[in-house]
């Protein structure tokens, strides 16, 4: 029973004693005027009557009413029902108001903006007055306390005569029960009657309608987040202009958080003077009156929910998780069905009738029930996860929130996980799991309903059914007797405040009110006191948890096969087969990765121990450890699935014995787990087992078989802890005082003696066996969720912080193992002391724990040094062996191997993914540093995969990042150090140290591969010191004597290039690129004399200095021997001899002015000019262009005769003009006026040197073409140069796209009729970077014409390359396995898009050249990508560049001796490690391989060739891509060595060396579908659509690392072939061939290849020295090209078919055609380029004389063949083809003429088969033929197929020729 109203009040407005304010509220009287004892005056109510402030009104307002709560120290909560009326103010409070008015007014005019208060005096009356009449309690009746307010008032203003003084005095002393659905009347005694309903469980909130307004001012999904931010204790602010709305709706937001209750600060109305309180920083869930608004604009992280806008605002910072799927959207779907029952039938065709809508209060109670079951369902098992840690005196519980997350399979979720560490769970633990308690519905929903709610999840109108059955409960509880009686109270009239009032509300009589008050009180003593008995019983637990969602567990559903393996394996171990055992680890550390498995290992390895204790040999003991490990490293810091406390007692009882006396325990090889530096595991544990304890103690004996078998989830037929308290509970009060205590004492020391276990057990898991090494500590920085900063668990330095806090004075002998000692001493008193003090040790224990604590600290110490001085000795575990790699001759070990294991990166190859294949990775091996690669060999830990090494290399120079990073190793599950390391070939090595490496080993590698990559200075690279000693030792001796010659030379080059440039020249200073001694070579003394003495000139005119050495080294025969000028002889463009004889008739001629390098240091010495230009000049053009790299011819078409130009970019007239003018000392605008006059000159030069433009038809441009050529498929996308050169009038570019390329071309691909072009187009196109060519004036003839083209720069390149290499070897799996992802990063590299723009302009070119145009490529500086165009093109017109020979000659020249900067784009030295790695060379091959695959068989070379290419240009291994300019590799004296030098015995220097050298040995640089045509010019489709992602990017060779560096490549030959008789015939034969592991082309090489091997080893069989690849292969071809064979003959063995070609030029880009026969066969062969390399020499011809095997007769050489009769005939070739004399053989034998080029030529050329000749009959000569024989010399051969026409010497000769022929078919 408890009072019904505590206090009456009487509050009226006052004026504010410091005149600030508009007024304050003052008590004007009380009731009772003494505080009562249980429940004390609450302060402050004069604020929560008015919460907005008390303030005079102008009219009188009707009576207000509303319920503030204001919460006592105690937590308890006293509501004050306020009824607010006004009365006119007396003139002294309007005296007070006006003065204060006024004063605000004056600082209104004062400039400070101050509101006017509504309090300002009404001009035509009176002020009113508020008043309120408060009513305090602890009950919450509100109707109640309305009725009996409004009853005062009534009383007051109607004048009725009944006492108020009577009716006040009643109302306080009216007692009502508090709860049990009791009813009760009351009356105050003024004829009126209210019926008061107390609820049936006091536990159940009443919410009236709260709830349901709630929804409807605010709507589902808002409510919903309000929810759960309260829940989530966040601040939660609400705001309306009704303060009754206030109340309500945190009335409603309280009953939805029920069975929780909140906590924290709850203010339903807030009064205005406090709103500073919305700043606190703890939750609260606080109201306030709209106007105030403005004022909560600035709290950042307050939810404000506008009840009046329906509006919530949640703030950016604050982030309020939603409730775990699915239980969100269900319940928001119930919640739409509850609010919105139409919704379901909206969409009927024929609705039913409409039900009539559940009233307000029924609504509300459905809305309720859904939060109910919401509840049910989020806290279904709760009981079971609740720790009984004590039972007597008081219950004492404890919540394993860990297992609770985990066993609902929500350990990732932000909101339960949250809602459990919130203050009002706490409260819900302490409250609710008391296990013998009264029940309510909620109890009864979570132990009963959990399976129903279950089953009837996806039937909304069964839920609905649930939901409405679970409101009418709801509603019972608040309206326990629906049928009641009306009250009955009087009620003011309408309007009645309007009426003037005759008097104000009068003084009360208090004695007469406290006589009232006492006679009530007097006669409570005397009634005995009304005990209601509470219905207590045991609290059900209800069924076992489920997963909140049934997930599969996805990759590891631990199948009951999984299971088998794990069990298998542990039996393996224990009965001593340990071979088994290692088979089965692999799997088994696999399937742990799932809960099942690690769950079912610590139940097997339970099995096996006996006594707490088991014994194990060294491996069991490494078997069980690993897998103990692999269990524990995927356990979070909770534990939630208690793996680690399953395996906890196992540490402890696994051991083995190290010597008498000492033995290791599993525990000191598990502790790198972060779960045991988490205090809250610890707490879990040991509440788990005090549980189990305590349980046991109060068990029968007879039930008490085994006390460590209880827990959390005992057997079915033993009783739980919960239920065994229960019981204990409902004793307790019977039990005597002696019996009480002796329980109590009891399960005191049964705490205490548990705390001392986990002391211990703490000790074994924290101390690190190594005690001197704090390593163990360290690593786990961050991980503990610790209170102390100075806990070495948490800081990252434990040396530092923990010395400090700990001993301090203890010196510094032995800090180290005080440090870890230490630490772990405060970490397990910290621990001893919250769980004691929770479970209510007594302070003398907690004392004697913590004297105990580092005691057994010190002992273990003392232990685990035997331990680990033991455990030292023990043989180490064999590892495996190191295997050494296979080194280069003249490669050296730079750094031994250090142990590794490689891991597997993105790639799926190695790791056998998706591709299938063994899982070759991981892998443990080594890493060696050699002076050329890094490498890695090692075996695969898969002990499934078998003994296969891999090998995973990459040149030094390649490396383009290094990166640390911290790995897990797959053999023993721990984090270690590793690097990743990825080159520019397209390897990646991402490896963990063994931990036999120490950090300082990891550094030095790290160091050494620095110092290797980026060499102070390129003679440090593996090139330079690679090979004989004399090249050691040379760079001092060469210093020694470079001194005087450097000396008088450059002196000497100073005067000189001061005479011949001219001072002006010399004095301009530029950016050249850095010269040799810029990259950071240290320039001998007398060097840098020279260098600083000669300051102002410029760095290019220095001369070579090492290559004047000998005295005929910079002779003119030295740079004529250059590749440049073997070309320019081919391609007629002039000899030095006919430049010096000045042959006026050739148009350009060779200049040897840059000889010195004067003029442009980054180009070769002999230049390509036209004839009309005197040297002189070209000086003075030289400076228009960028880096002096003015235009010079580097192609002439042998068809067109138009030439191709390369130069640097044009100086633009932006700030680069504006520099040069500052700089010059000549007036600066003349200067620039005659650059650019000379270099017009210069290109007028150009014109007129090319021949067609004799004749003035140059004038005309392209744009008088006329558009009835318009193609519509040109062969590429237009290249669109969107800018106009200035003055032209139509779009190069659109013009040049819209001619049709493929216009009738001829049958052997030459282009259309080149005189259909040539009136409309202009001599010469500048192909120029748009931005530069702004400035350009046109030319005022029209003859040449600018082509502005956007192309993308270098650093472009450099990024996204970088991009495709992370594309092509990820460091990481992606998350989105599959090729998707590896294309959208392909994309995002646009490394195609850079391809597709250099093949699109290359094809530009090629066509402007085609057509008769001349083209200057001027793009950037013109070493990069004009180095790329200029080649492809080059590479596209001509095919003789398609040759091997061609292709050396075309990189020589426009690659090396146009200084491409390799060195500086290769970041080769320490000078050019900032500018990175740019694959410039790289993007050309690929381009080369773009084109290389669409036509197949236009090249000589094969694919791989280019990959060999593309590997060595980075790898440092051969001189050749090394230097920026020959100029460089001249002052190196590299450029002229290959001749001198290169008879000694040492290694390849140059690249070109090596593949000649290679090509005799082995075809696989040679493209055997190599079948030309004649004069092809390849236009390849260049859209992305249409380009291959290069292969050389991609593959790898896991078996021998990368295939380029063929001696390694070759290995060994294979064993099996020697060992394969012993084993048996049949299976030798098969192979398995893995994609990413062995080398294809070797594994599973071509038909031809396969053929050619097969001829070499049956010649070595034989005994014959094998015969040359490739005269065996010329031979083949010719035999095929043998001119008679019948149809059918074709052999199937060899890909004949793919030699011949007549198939019509296009087909060359739509693949390959394979032709019936050889019908008009064109293919020409360039043999004599294969012979006059020297491939058929004499030596080959003699083996092949040797060679008798009679399977080959039909490749023998000439003398040992059957010759008839020979002879010299004339020959007509196939159609269009000249007349040639050939030597004929007629063979009766095998009835056939052969044909030879000459008498000793060892190779058919032909055969005729006589079978198919039909008629021998005299010829006639035809154009062509030898004129000087007679007609009748000539004779035809008629075959079923063609006819040949022979011509003899004479006439008798051909006589005697018909004559053997005719007997020859006579005789067959």
């Amino acid at each position: 029973m408890a009072r019904l109203a505590d206090y009456f009040v009487l509050v009226a407005f006052g004026p504010h004693p410091r005149g600030s304010g508009e007024g304050q509220g003052q008590i004007l009287q009380r009731f009772p005027e003494k505080d009562w004892e249980d429940n004390p005056f609450p302060q402050g109510i004069e604020l929560f009557c008015q919460p907005s402030g008390w303030q005079l009104c102008p009219e009188r307002n009707p009576p207000t009413f509303f319920v503030a709560v204001l919460t006592d120290i105690n937590s308890e909560r006293h509501y004050c029902a306020c009824l607010t009326f006004w009365e006119p103010a007396d003139p002294t409070q309007e005296a007070a108001c006006a003065e204060d008015t006024a004063e605000r007014e004056e600082e209104v005019d004062e400039g400070d903006p101050l509101r006017l208060s509504p309090s300002v005096p009404h001009p035509s009356g009176r002020l009113f007055a508020p008043k309120t009449l408060v009513l305090v309690s602890r009950l919450d009746h509100v109707e109640v306390f309305r009725n009996s307010l409004g009853l005062i008032y009534t009383i007051h203003v109607e004048g009725l005569s009944v006492g108020l003084e009577n009716v006040i005095g009643n109302l306080l002393t009216c007692i009502i029960p508090l709860a049990g659905g009791s009813q009760r009347t009351i009356s105050l005694g003024a004829g009126d009657r209210q019926v008061i309903q107390t609820p049936l469980a006091d536990s159940l909130p009443v919410s009236r309608c709260s709830v349901a307004l709630l929804f409807r001012q605010l709507g589902i999904t808002n409510v919903l987040s309000l929810f759960c931010a309260a829940l989530t204790e966040h601040k939660v602010l609400f705001l309306s202009r009704s303060y009754q709305r206030l109340s309500d709706a945190c009335r409603g937001l309280l009953a939805l958080l029920f069975p929780l209750r909140y906590s924290f600060t709850y203010v339903p109305i807030l009064p205005a003077q406090l709103l500073e309180v919305l700043s606190t920083p703890t939750p609260f869930i606080i109201g306030v009156n709209a106007a105030f608004q403005a004022e909560t604009q600035e709290l950042l992280d307050v939810i404000v929910a506008d009840l009046d806008g329906g509006t919530v605002t949640i703030p950016e910072c604050v982030h309020i998780p939603p409730l775990p799927e699915p239980l969100q959207s269900q319940t928001h779907s119930v919640l739409s069905m509850v609010l919105d029952p139409e919704l379901e039938l909206a969409d009927l065709a024929f609705p039913p009738p409409t039900m009539p809508a559940s009233s307000l209060n029924i609504q509300d109670k459905e809305l309720r029930a859904v939060f109910l079951r919401l509840f049910a369902q989020l806290l279904q098992g709760y009981r079971w996860c609740l720790h009984m840690v004590r039972v007597h005196p008081e219950p004492v519980i404890r919540f394993h929130k860990a297992a609770f997350l985990g066993q609902r399979g929500l350990v990732e979720d932000d909101f339960l996980m949250k809602v459990l560490e919130g203050m009002a769970f706490a409260g819900f633990v302490s409250e609710r799991g008391v296990p013998y308690r009264p029940t309510d519905l909620f109890d009864e929903l979570v132990a009963h309903e959990v399976a129903r709610m279950r089953a009837e999840e996806n039937h909304p109108q069964r839920v609905l059914r649930h939901v409405k059955e679970l409101a009418e409960q709801l509603y019972k509880n608040e309206n326990p007797y629906p049928a009641v009686s009306m009250h009955k109270v009087q009620r003011p009239g309408e309007a009645s405040h309007l009426q003037q009032a005759s008097r104000p509300f009068p003084r009360l009589d208090e004695s007469m009110v406290q006589w009232i008050v006492d006679q009530a009180t007097a006669k409570m003593q005397g009634a005995p006191p009304t005990v209601k008995a509470e219905r207590r019983t045991s609290v059900p637990s209800g069924p076992p948890m489920t997963a909140i969602l049934e997930r599969s567990s996805g990759l590891h559903g631990n199948s009951a096969r999984r299971l088998e393996v794990v069990r298998n394996c542990i039996s393996y171990v224990f009965e001593g087969k340990m071979l088994e055992a290692k088979k089965l680890l692999p799997a088994v550390l696999r399937a742990l990765k799932g809960r099942a498995a690690r769950r079912c290992l610590a139940q097997e390895l339970h099995l096996h121990v006996q006594q707490n204790r088991a014994v194990l040999d060294h491996r069991q003991f490494d078997f069980v450890v690993r897998m103990m490990n692999c269990c524990l490293q995927d356990c979070t810091s909770l534990d939630e699935h208690g793996i680690a406390a399953a395996l906890l007692p196992l540490a402890t009882a696994f051991c083995r014995k190290l010597s008498p006396g000492v033995t290791q325990f599993a525990y000191s090889c598990v502790q790198e787990h972060v779960v045991w530096s988490t205090p809250q595991f610890w707490e879990a544990m040991f509440y788990a087992d005090v549980q189990t304890h305590i349980r046991a103690l109060y068990l029968e004996p007879a039930e008490d078989q085994d006390p460590s078998q209880g827990g959390e989830a005992p057997a079915q037929d033993e009783r739980s802890a919960l239920d065994v308290a229960s019981e204990q509970q409902r004793l307790w009060p019977t039990l005597s005082r002696e019996k009480q205590q002796e329980l109590v004492q009891k399960e005191e020391s049964t705490v205490f003696s548990q705390a001392i276990h986990y002391a211990s057990r703490m000790s074994y898991l924290l101390l690190p066996l190594d005690s001197s090494r704090s390593r163990l500590l360290r690593e786990r920085a961050g991980l503990g969720d610790l209170e102390s900063v100075s806990n070495s668990l948490v800081t990252s330095s434990m040396a530092g912080s923990v010395a400090e806090s700990y001993d301090t004075e203890s010196g510094f002998e032995d800090s180290e193992t005080s440090d870890v000692a230490g630490a772990v001493v405060r970490f397990i008193n910290r621990f001893v002391d919250k769980v004691c003090t929770e479970s209510g040790v007594t302070s003398d224990h907690l004392k004697g724990l913590h004297v105990m604590v580092p005691d057994i600290v010190q002992m273990h110490v003392e232990t685990l040094e035997a331990v680990h001085r033991e455990s030292r000795r023990l043989p180490p575990i064999q590892k495996p062996k190191l295997l050494r790699p296979r080194l280069l001759p003249g490669e050296e070990c730079v750094l031994d191997g250090l142990r590794v294991c490689l891991l597997p990166d993105g790639r799926e190859g190695g790791a056998g993914g998706s591709g299938g294949g063994p899982a070759l990775l991981p892998a443990e091996g080594a890493i060696f540093l050699t002076t050329y690669r890094v490498i890695f060999t090692g075996m695969p830990t898969d002990p499934l995969v078998g003994e296969q090494v891999v090998v995973r290399s990459f040149p030094v120079a390649a490396l383009t990042k290094e990166k640390r990073v911290s790995v897990q190793t797959p053999t023993d599950q721990l984090l270690q150090d590793g690097l990743q390391l990825r080159s520019c070939t397209f390897q990646l090595l991402k490896m963990a140290f063994d931990e036999e490496v120490g950090s300082d080993s990891a550094e030095l590698f790290r160091k050494q591969l620095q110092k290797l990559r980026y060499p102070p200075d390129l003679r440090g690279t593996f090139a330079f010191t690679l090979g004989s000693t004399h090249t050691v030792g040379r760079p001092p001796r060469t210093a020694k004597d470079k001194g005087p010659s450097l000396r008088t030379l450059s002196r000497n080059l100073v005067k000189n290039a001061k005479k011949t440039i001219g001072r002006q020249y010399v004095t301009r200073k530029k950016y050249n690129p850095p010269s040799w001694e810029h990259q950071g070579q240290p320039p001998s003394e007398d060097q840098e004399d020279e260098i600083s003495v000669s300051e102002e000139l410029e760095p290019s005119t220095l001369t070579p200095s090492l290559a004047l050495k000998p005295s005929d080294r910079m002779t003119m025969s030295g740079l004529v021997e250059r590749a440049c000028c073997r070309d320019y002889q081919r391609l007629g463009l002039g000899t030095l001899s006919s430049s010096l004889s000045r042959a006026k008739s050739e148009p350009f001629r060779v200049s040897p002015v840059n000889r010195m390098y004067a003029i442009c240091r980054s180009y070769p010495g002999l230049l390509i000019v036209p004839q009309s230009v005197q040297d002189n000049a070209l000086q003075r053009v030289s400076r228009c262009y960028r880096q002096n790299r003015f235009p010079v011819v580097c192609w002439r078409s042998g068809r067109s005769k138009a030439v191709l130009l390369r130069s640097g970019g044009l100086h633009g007239k932006g700030v680069v003009g504006l520099f040069k003018a500052q700089n010059a000392p000549s007036p600066g605008q003349s200067q620039a006026d005659s650059s650019s006059l000379e270099q017009e000159k210069y290109l007028q030069a150009v014109v007129s040197a090319m021949p067609r433009y004799a004749d003035a038809a140059g004038r005309n441009t392209l744009s008088g073409f006329s558009l009835a050529h318009m193609g519509s498929h040109g062969k590429w996308g237009s290249v669109r140069a969107s800018g106009r050169s200035s003055g032209l009038s139509t779009d190069v570019g659109s013009r040049l796209a819209s001619r049709d390329m493929l216009g009738a071309p001829q049958a052997n691909g030459t282009p259309p009729d080149p005189g259909f072009l040539r009136p409309q187009r202009a001599a010469l196109y500048i192909i120029g970077d748009k931005a530069q060519l702004k400035g350009v004036r046109p030319d005022p003839l029209q003859q040449w014409e600018l082509v502005p083209i956007e192309v993308f720069e270098a650093r472009q390149v450099k990024a996204s390359f970088k991009k495709l290499l992370k594309a092509c070897v990820p460091g990481c799996p992606t998350a989105e396995p599959g090729p998707a992802s590896f294309l959208r990063s392909l994309e995002d590299s646009e490394w195609l898009v850079q391809i597709h723009k250099l093949l699109q302009v290359s094809v530009l070119v090629v066509e402007l050249l085609a057509s008769g145009s001349s083209v200057l490529v001027s793009l950037e500086d013109g070493w990069d990508i004009t180095t790329q165009v200029v080649s492809l093109v080059q590479l596209l017109s001509d095919p003789f560049y398609r040759t091997l020979e061609g292709f050396r000659l075309l990189v020589e020249k426009e690659w090396l001796s146009f200084g491409h900067r390799f060195s500086h784009r290769g970041a080769h030295t320490l000078a050019g490690q900032s500018s990175g790695f740019t694959p410039v060379f790289l993007q050309f091959l690929d381009c080369v391989y773009q084109v290389h695959l669409q036509f197949p068989m236009e090249f000589e070379f094969s694919q791989f060739y280019l990959k060999f290419l593309g590997y060595h240009h980075a790898s440092r291994r051969f001189r050749t891509f090394l230097l920026d300019s020959d100029y460089e590799r001249i002052e190196l004296g590299l450029l002229y060595e290959e001749k001198g030098e290169r008879r000694g015995p040492q290694a390849c220097r140059s690249v070109w060396e090596y593949v000649d050298r290679l090509c005799k040995r082995t075809p696989m640089f040679y493209n055997y579908m190599y079948a030309p045509e004649d004069a092809e010019v390849l236009r390849p489709y260049s859209n992305v659509s249409n380009l291959k992602v290069w292969d050389f990017y991609t593959e790898e060779t896991l078996s021998e690392g990368p295939p380029y560096d063929w001696e390694l490549a070759q290995g060994p030959p294979e064993p099996p072939e020697e060992e394969r008789p012993d084993g048996g015939a049949p299976q030798s034969r098969r192979r398995v061939v893995w994609p990413c592991y062995d080398s294809r082309p070797r594994a599973q090489p071509d038909a031809i290849s396969r053929l050619l091997e097969e001829l070499q080893r049956l010649e070595t069989e034989l005994g014959r020295p094998p015969e040359r690849w490739k005269d065996a292969w010329d031979r083949v071809k010719a035999a095929q090209r043998l001119e008679g064979r019948p149809e059918g003959r074709v052999s199937g063995g060899t890909p004949s078919s793919l030699l011949v070609s007549s198939v019509p030029h296009h087909r060359r880009s739509l693949g390959v055609y394979l032709q019936e026969g050889p019908v008009g066969s064109t293919l020409s062969l360039s043999l004599d380029s294969d012979q006059s390399s020297g491939s058929t020499t004499s030596g080959s011809r003699q083996a092949a004389r040797r060679s008798t095997s009679t399977l080959y007769s039909q490749f023998q050489t000439a003398e040992s063949e059957n010759r008839s009769y020979e002879g010299t005939l004339y020959k007509k070739g196939a159609f269009m083809k000249p007349w040639k004399a050939r030597w004929f053989v007629l063979d009766k034998t095998k009835h056939q003429l052969r044909y030879y080029d000459h008498r000793v030529d060892t190779e058919c050329k032909g055969v005729i088969d006589l079978a198919e000749v039909e008629t021998v009959a005299p010829g006639t000569p035809t154009m062509g033929a030898p004129k000087t024989v007679d007609e009748k010399a000539f004779f035809d051969v008629k075959t079923t197929r063609r006819v040949y026409n022979f011509c003899a010497q004479d006439v008798p000769s051909a006589q005697q020729w018909v004559d053997q022929i005719q007997g020859c078919l006579s005789d067959a």
